[in-house]
């Protein structure tokens, strides 16, 4: 069976996240949620998302398919029951399609025509930005028991000091010492060649992803995610950050995501929660205004290649754009437009061609190329999102 992921309605919510890649390529718990539907179903995936995307991330149609909202996380009830579908058959939850068959050329879904299959067995859902931080305790410990399945962990050197050690899982040349990880209340997952320096003190549920950093005397507090090629420092709480990024100095990190490329300046800070403790309301792409999200604690979002400089405040509920640059004293407003330079003095815009040579030269440390189809993705970011910057 071939199997595609499509980006459904909560595309729009996952802005500025989904401006850069799929649905299906947000990591959230361990994982991205296309490697958790790609271990669960023992296949390579592909995509249906925007055009502008569609060259990096091919869909590619077979005879037969199934479809599947990228929104849904895999668990062994849903991916059992999508596996049975057959022609003409899809499967719900209330009114939201989970998955559904469909063979090549089938341009006109009606899913009048189709027999609805209602899934009422538990499962997460990513429909909107906060839910990468607030639903990352469960997906960690749902790949946490995915990943280290009849599998034993590295020894851990006995200078370390470990709370629940049977929560906690140490992959092949992952380095540390004279560290605490207490997985009390969640498991912790050291990934492949990543480091965690001595005096680090972690609280589970903790994930550190492949060739990532935690710096000397950094505070993690659970449920928190440091994905791949990152290095972290300070203090961090209940944050997600989807890899290679750079939080590598003293301040807070709560209750916030950090897509990729992104740095933050030392003691850079932000607020989670509000002074007078009320809802903390976010900018909706799709309003075009700020909306509620119903949590109490709610941070930053800041969307791939965004960087600001030393001693950047953050109010709650702050949500920053692609390849947006802040600097100054002050707090920036709560809303920064894609491809915006300034901080709270005013912005102006960050023209292509100097973001691009910055971006070249961060990437290229990664030793990865920025190449003409991540250019143009940029590109076509900057003209989407012209109508929200002051030009």
């Amino acid at each position: 069976m071939n199997y595609i992921l499509f980006d459904g309605p909560s595309r729009n919510n996952l802005l500025p996240f989904t401006y850069t890649r799929p649905v299906a390529d947000i990591r959230v718990g361990i994982l991205t949620i296309r490697e958790k539907w790609e271990s669960y179903l023992s296949c390579t995936t592909t995509t249906v998302t925007e055009d502008y995307l569609a060259d990096k991330y091919p869909m590619v149609e077979m005879e037969v398919n199934v479809m599947i909202n990228a929104s849904y996380l895999p668990n062994e009830g849903l991916v059992a029951k999508i596996k049975t579908l057959e022609e003409n058959q899809a499967i719900f939850q209330g009114d939201d399609v989970i998955a559904f068959f469909a063979v090549e050329g089938q341009e006109d879904i009606d899913f009048d025509d189709y027999k609805a299959i209602e899934f009422d067995g538990d499962v997460l859902k990513i429909e909107n930005t906060w839910d990468i931080f607030s639903k990352n305790g469960d997906a960690i410990k749902a790949d946490f028991e995915l990943i280290t399945e009849d599998r034993k962990s590295e020894t851990i050197s006995e200078t370390n000091n470990l709370i629940a050690p049977e929560n906690i899982f140490i992959e092949e040349g992952a380095k540390l010492e004279y560290v605490s990880l207490n997985a009390t209340n969640g498991p912790i997952y050291i990934a492949k060649d990543a480091e965690i320096m001595e005096g680090a003190l972690i609280r589970g549920p903790f994930a550190l992803c492949e060739s990532s950093t935690i710096k000397m005397g950094a505070k993690i507090y659970g449920p928190t995610t440091v994905g791949p090629f990152s290095k972290v420092g300070g203090e961090v709480n209940n944050s997600v950050i989807l890899g290679y990024s750079n939080k590598g100095h003293e301040g807070f990190l709560g209750n916030s995501v950090l897509g990729e490329w992104c740095n933050l300046g030392a003691d850079t800070n932000n607020s989670n929660l509000k002074n007078n403790y009320a809802e903390v309301r976010l900018w909706d792409y799709q309003t075009e205004g700020f909306a509620k999200t119903g949590l109490q604690f709610c941070g930053l979002m800041m969307g791939d290649h965004s960087k600001c400089g030393i001693n950047t405040m953050f109010n709650t509920g702050t949500v920053v754009g692609v390849s947006a640059n802040i600097f100054g004293t002050g707090f920036p407003r709560n809303f920064v437009p894609s491809f915006s330079w300034g901080g709270s003095s005013g912005f102006t815009t960050y023209l292509t061609k100097k973001a691009f040579e910055v971006t070249k030269i961060v990437m290229s440390r990664r030793g990865i190329e920025f190449t003409e189809q991540e250019e143009a993705i940029l590109t076509h970011v900057f003209e989407e999102t012209k109508k929200f910057r002051r030009e």
